[in-house]
């Protein structure tokens, strides 16, 4: 009969010995250069954000994702009979604000589009 065979531990290698570690210099950067790219970048995002809102087109899907929103919190509070909104009410509020902000987008290209063709033709 053959004798069972048992897994034999592998033998130990030993490591060469670590080489001291070097000794590291930081440099420091002059203070006064973060500063004055700080600032620069600063009243930049703001400005832009501001404009932006002050687009017509911006403020219109803001206003139509707004009414869409309220419409599904209030169909679905009303639906179910309860005083608080749930969080299924709220995702359902998204996707109807972002639906209809979906489609004022398309409808916008669209009409973008025609008015190309026609001036091109």
């Amino acid at each position: 009969m053959a004798k069972a065979t048992t897994a034999k531990a592998p033998k130990k290698v030993k490591k060469a010995p670590k080489a001291p570690a070097k000794a590291v210099t930081l440099k420091a950067k002059p203070a006064g250069s973060k500063k004055a790219k700080k600032s620069k970048a600063d009243g930049k995002g703001v400005d832009i954000l501001w404009k932006l809102a002050g687009n017509p087109l911006v403020g219109e899907l803001l206003a139509i994702g707004a009414i869409a929103a309220v419409a599904a919190i209030a169909d679905e509070n009303f639906s179910k009979g309860k005083k608080h909104a749930s969080s299924k009410a709220v995702k359902a509020a998204g996707k109807a604000a972002a639906a209809a902000i979906g489609a004022r987008l398309i409808s916008e290209f669209s009409e973008v589009k025609k008015a190309s063709k026609k001036s091109s033709a």
